[in-house]
């Protein structure tokens, strides 16, 4: 009806009749009226929406609260199915806040470091609940910055279970990385070389040759804290001439005790190099052996009481070693007692208790897993103090979540 009316009195009329606000009237009165049709496709509200640029993916991204892999990978211009095989992850992996996830297609940062170089040939490992990085790279024998390069991840990642890792193999493990799971059999040889394979140590290789670990030790410049590692070349000495050396020769001499380290109840007490070393034999030794984190506590509680984490060549009577274990007492030889590796087992006892139906370690007590740290120590250690061991306990719980 407003068709033959001039546009000033048409938009009085309208507002009037409460047809348009005065603002839109004012529209009205600025603008001619189009077809639609004609009007460019930039104006007015009938324009196409402009896409929003991806942002430039990083190469690590730390998942927040709501997030999903495909929402992240819309976010960063990148397919779900990349992300997802990135990460070792499947269609139906649930992700979590603070995860770190590795963005492929991201451009790595200009000041990162190359990644430490690992073999082609890869297997996968699934995570299952109790795993740790350090348990798993021990359990195949590798280095932790070799599964943690691998994988994009760094000691401070979290993993779960389900998650899938990437396994390098034929990576150069650290000397720090200590071997500790026992083989049945070794083909060490008196007089000759031996290469040391994955999960053997310097006592199952000495059983094996026939000759004493001090032998061994000896011939190689080792002493009783030495870690080794599997690659490593060890000289084995023919029994006869051990016969000889061990005749006319001092024992190895013990190593500087310095201070022993104490400790406060409710504080934590700082590892040493060499108390650090042996804390990851412990911790190792038990995880191989299926002890859980609250078994690892009452180990690294009972070494700490026992000798300060050290490896010591003395203590009361004929106490050695890390859990001052007595030889007359059917812990063992006296070499085999200062074997770190071999005195962590026998303190975890249970199926691979060296010495079964002699002494009793810790999964040989029912119901230990109900006992209070000190209570549990002191079932195995029987001490003459055992109240002592309390003290450590906020440590060892400290060291065993540093260690991982």
């Amino acid at each position: 009806m407003f068709a033959a009316l001039p546009l000033a009195v048409a938009c009085t009329v309208a507002i009037g009749l409460n047809l348009a606000s005065p603002a839109e009237a004012a529209s009205l009165s600025r603008k001619p009226l189009k077809n639609p049709a004609q009007l460019p496709a930039s104006a007015g509200t009938s324009a196409p929406a402009q896409r929003v640029q991806a942002e430039a993916a990083p190469n690590q991204y730390t998942v927040v609260a709501g997030d999903t892999v495909s929402g992240i990978a819309s976010r960063f211009g990148l397919s779900t199915a990349a992300v997802l095989a990135s990460n070792g992850l499947s269609w139906s992996t649930k992700i979590f806040p603070g995860q770190q996830l590795t963005l492929a297609e991201g451009a790595a940062p200009a000041a990162a470091p190359a990644p430490t170089p690992v073999a082609s040939e890869l297997t996968r490992y699934t995570i299952v609940t109790g795993d740790t990085i350090s348990g798993i790279a021990a359990a195949h024998g590798i280095a932790v910055a070799a599964v943690l390069s691998a994988n994009g991840l760094d000691r401070a990642s979290i993993i779960f279970p389900g998650q899938a890792l990437v396994i390098p193999t034929g990576s150069a493990p650290a000397a720090a990385a200590p071997a500790v799971a026992l083989v049945s059999a070794t083909t060490a040889a008196p007089g000759a070389s031996h290469t040391i394979a994955t999960g053997e140590t310097v006592s199952t290789i000495a059983a094996a040759a026939g000759v004493s670990i001090r032998a061994i030790l000896q011939a190689n410049n080792l002493g009783w804290s030495s870690i080794i590692y599997p690659g490593q070349q060890l000289s084995i000495p023919a029994p006869a001439a051990e016969s000889v050396a061990t005749a006319s020769v001092t024992p190895l001499p013990a190593p500087e005790p310095g201070p022993a380290p104490t400790a406060v109840l409710g504080q934590v007490t700082p590892l040493s190099d060499e108390m650090r070393a042996n804390a990851r034999i412990i911790v190792a030794t038990g995880r191989a052996a299926g002890v859980n984190d609250q078994g690892l506590v009452i180990a690294l509680v009972a070494a700490a009481q026992e000798s300060g984490l050290r490896n010591v060549h003395y203590g009361d009577r004929d106490s050695l070693g890390l859990f001052q274990q007595r030889p007359g007492k059917g812990w063992g030889s006296p070499d085999q007692v200062m074997d770190p590796v071999r005195a962590s087992q026998a303190f975890f006892g249970g199926a691979g208790n060296p010495n079964p139906g002699v002494t009793r370690g810790l999964l040989d007590i029912p119901g230990w897993d109900g006992l209070s740290v000190t209570q549990a120590a002191q079932a195995v250690q029987l001490s003459a103090f055992p109240d002592y061991y309390a003290k450590w306990e906020t440590s060892a719980r400290f060291w065993l979540s540093e260690l991982g």
